[in-house]
């Protein structure tokens, strides 16, 4: 006869290997998340980036510069603490993230474009930046109405950062590699809270 460990062996295997936690997958914002097994997640740690991916990371590059111009004008021209709040914390999140994006491409070995390239002429503008344009009239205003024009130029720039995310995630085969699917997914999410606190702020539209 055999002995009973013999038996009891395959079946606390089977216990152990029941017990063990799912593998959640997070989905794309506004797409569900979903259980993959364990051999979908090694292969989802093979993923390469696109350049799709890279497009974006220098895309938001100047995206973000142009929030933290936007915020330096707010600090001269505006004498409310709630607007002085709002610029504090886009000034130390996005300063974050440009360094994190210049970084994600110089070890990818991809060009990292100069923060400030939207200046030169004819120079291509990503969703929701400020026109030239639209900046002078920023920078010309104070007080109230600077308040007002801030609110409503940084709404439509979060606005523009949410369209590339996504663009990015609905290109075949972008947005799949863990660090760039989990920033884009954060600046989302980001993006839309900040726009939900914005449109709550006295003066706006």
């Amino acid at each position: 006869m055999l002995p009973a460990a013999a038996f009891a062996g395959p079946a606390c295997r089977t216990a152990a290997s029941a017990s063990q936690p799912p593998i959640v997958q997070p989905g794309a914002p506004g797409e569900s998340s979903r259980v993959i097994g364990a051999s979908t997640a090694v292969d989802l740690t093979r993923v390469q980036h696109t350049a799709a991916d890279v497009r974006f990371m220098q895309g938001m590059i100047g995206h973000h510069a142009q929030a933290l111009e936007m915020t330096a004008l707010l600090r001269s021209r505006s004498r409310s603490d709630g607007m002085q709040k709002l610029a504090l914390r886009i000034d130390v999140s996005q300063a974050d993230e440009i360094k994190m994006m210049q970084d994600w491409l110089k070890h990818r070995g991809q060009p990292v474009p100069d923060a400030h390239a939207h200046h030169a002429p004819g120079a291509a503008l990503m969703p929701g930046m400020l026109t030239p344009e639209e900046m002078t009239k920023l920078s010309g205003a104070t007080g109230a109405e600077f308040d007002r024009l801030f609110l409503e130029f940084m709404i439509k720039h979060h606005e523009g950062a949410l369209t590339m995310v996504a663009d990015l995630f609905s290109t075949a085969g972008a947005g799949q590699e863990p660090e760039i699917f989990a920033f884009a997914s954060d600046v989302d999410a980001d993006q839309r809270m900040e726009i939900d606190r914005m449109l709550a702020m006295p003066g706006v539209r």
